[in-house]
């Protein structure tokens, strides 16, 4: 009883520090899951339409590898903000970094998204840093040219 005692007391030393700094990334980490699983949901969809055979295993084999890279990445942007957040005098450094990712994953859904309504759309969030840049561009629609 009292070796469980030790752990219990050792691992909350350990990581109530690191729980009480990424408390503020929570949001982050929510948004990054809605993002998964719409992808998961989405690209399954768009592969189904395109006739291609979705297994199981194959889908949450990939689900679960992006749920490690999103984990890096909020860990990433919180050592970025902890690192140089105070030296820049913003504490916004984490949320850019995760909206250029959280962006770049996003053109993905949606591009998923609309080829299972039978169009091909190229949307570019990073053109919004351009002048005069389309963000969105449709290709093509089912059955015909644009």
């Amino acid at each position: 009883m009292t070796e469980r005692n030790i752990v219990n007391s050792t691992g909350l030393l350990l990581f109530s520090g690191l729980i009480e700094y990424l408390y503020p990334m929570k949001w982050f980490a929510l948004l990054a899951f809605i993002i998964i699983v719409a992808d998961l949901r989405f690209g399954t969809l768009a592969a189904k339409k395109r006739g291609e055979t979705v297994r199981f295993s194959r889908a949450i084999k990939r689900t679960g590898n992006k749920i490690v890279d999103y984990t890096c990445w909020l860990l990433l942007a919180w050592a970025l903000g902890l690192a140089f957040g105070d030296y820049l005098e913003s504490q916004f450094l984490p949320a850019i970094v995760l909206a250029v990712i959280f962006g770049i994953e996003l053109e993905s859904c949606f591009s998923n998204y609309f080829e299972t309504k039978g169009m091909k759309v190229k949307i570019n969030l990073l053109a919004l840093l351009q002048k005069n840049a389309h963000i969105i561009n449709i290709t093509k629609k089912e059955n015909e040219e644009i």
